[in-house]
């Protein structure tokens, strides 16, 4: 069962967030996808630049060196390199010098541990230099190969053996794509934040055909059929705000036939029971003549006689039945209710249909007392326990108590049990249509239909239940609960 937990998080994540979320997720992803496109190609332009330049300028300072071959160390070279380290472009360079088994720097230490052996494999083949990135503890670092060369006759150049590296700390381009990186982020929280405006307002306008098929739909349920919705634009939600107003015309136009119809059938019940009603109270006065000189006439007029008497009381039962119903049907039936000893009241009803002859059987306490409505109870008890002597097999047994509910309201519960052959499962669902029978399974009805279908209509007028079951040593077991005082009425 949904209680309130379920219906919060069917609102915390309903429609309009979901709608929401997605046109955040949407901007999440394209802000995303433009700021890691943009940085890569910043990132790169920037690393480009800065190599670019350090490479042309290290290029252009080993060009010019007018060392002699064979090189010699000691303090010509290293001021030569230190003079290089000094012009470096656009950061200072440490250069490192290779000639053989030489090792020269323009720093302290005449070998460098960011130079790579890839790189230094790279310099021997290519005389126009080689370069490359190295990250080292966490440093970018960029380092160049530049073999020094010189000419050999027209278009050919020698390589002189020498090798000159440079390398160059990173850590100005790096804090530029450190920036980049923090200007996208800031960047981009900001724009979901603008990005939230537009997602609330595109919820809202979807939301709002939403609502109203929603509202429109309660008030439909709650019986307002012309209830119809303002149909808006062409689009989806416009064919469904048009679908559902012809929906709706077609059931205001069948419901309206199908009430038509079911006032012109109360209509006629009652009209046909009043009409009958008159002739009936001549009939049933005949036949009680009748039935008294019965015993004066010959065996086939008497038989004649008594099967019409008991006919006619048959229709007069079934006449007042559906005047009951016809009430019931047209709201028209009421209670008028009484503090009574439900006991007494049951005792009543058994002793006027002449039921003390031991085939009903009681167990009632008495001081049980009750606001009800004395003749309406009456039906009720008569029909169930003549429905069980009916249908069923005595002896029959009428039970009273009263429980207590978890709301702490009280009700009287009345049970009457027969001991019969019970109710048939398929018989069940329908023991309390109109008219309806089962004949099949107990003996021969000589009932209306109508005697259970009107007791359920006087229990609920009573604001209570009643319903049928077999019980546990078989037989048949009817169980009405009606509350001791209504709200309106309880001391």
């Amino acid at each position: 069962m949904t209680g309130a937990g379920g219906r919060r998080r069917i609102a915390a994540f309903g429609l309009r967030t979901r709608l929401v979320l997605a046109f955040l997720l949407v901007a999440v992803v394209s802000s995303g996808t433009t700021a890691a496109l943009t940085y890569r190609e910043a990132r790169n332009a920037v690393l480009v630049t800065a190599q670019d330049t350090a490479v042309a300028s290290f290029r252009e300072q080993v060009q010019q060196l007018g060392l002699s071959l064979p090189v010699e160390g000691g303090p010509s070279l290293r001021d030569v390199l230190r003079d290089i380290a000094r012009r470096g472009k656009p950061h200072p360079w440490v250069v490192f010098a290779e000639y053989g088994s030489l090792r020269a720097s323009s720093g302290t230490s005449p070998t460098s541990g960011v130079i790579t052996p890839e790189l230094r494999r790279a310099a021997h083949r290519q005389p126009n230099g080689s370069f490359e990135r190295v990250v080292k503890d966490g440093v970018p670092y960029l380092t160049i190969a530049m073999p020094a060369v010189f000419k050999a006759g027209a278009n050919g150049v020698l390589s002189s053996g020498l090798v000159l590296f440079a390398v160059m700390r990173m850590d100005d381009e790096q804090a530029n794509v450190e920036a980049l990186v923090t200007a996208a982020r800031d960047g981009a929280l900001p724009g979901l934040a603008i990005a939230l405006v537009p997602a609330l307002f595109s919820a809202r306008s979807v939301l709002r055909p939403v609502r109203e098929l929603r509202k429109a739909a309660g008030n439909m349920g709650s019986g307002r059929l012309d209830t119809r919705i303002q149909v808006r634009g062409s689009d989806e939600l416009a064919d469904l705000a048009r679908t559902f107003n012809e929906s709706a015309a077609e059931l205001e136009h069948s419901v309206h036939e199908l009430r038509q119809a079911e006032a012109r059938a109360r209509r006629f019940a009652s009209d046909v029971s009043h009409e009958l009603r008159t002739p009936l109270a001549g009939m049933l006065a005949v036949t009680e003549v009748l039935d008294e000189d019965a015993d004066g006439l010959d065996p086939d007029t008497a038989r004649a006689v008594r099967l019409i008497s008991s006919e006619t009381g048959k229709l007069a039962v079934l006449v007042e039945d559906l005047m009951e119903i016809s009430r019931f049907d047209a709201r028209a039936a009421e209670l008028n209710t009484d503090e009574v000893d439900a006991a007494e009241t049951i005792r009543k009803t058994l002793e006027n249909r002449h039921w003390t002859d031991g085939r009903v059987r009681t167990e009632l306490p008495d001081g049980i007392r009750a606001r009800l409505d004395p003749r309406r109870f009456d039906i009720v008890v008569a029909n169930l326990v003549g429905n069980a002597l009916r249908h069923g097999a005595a002896p029959v047994t009428v039970r009273l108590r009263t429980e207590a509910r978890a709301d702490g309201a009280h009700v009287l519960v009345t049970e009457v049990e027969d001991t019969g052959p019970g109710i048939r499962d398929d018989v069940l669902p329908h023991i309390f249509d109109r008219f309806y029978k089962a004949d099949a399974a107990r003996t021969r009805s000589v009932g209306s239909g109508l005697g259970l279908a009107i007791t359920q209509e006087n229990v609920r007028l009573h604001g209570g239940t009643v319903r049928a079951a077999n019980a546990a040593g078989g037989g048949a077991l009817f169980t009405v609960e009606m509350p001791l005082y209504p709200r309106e009425t309880a001391p």
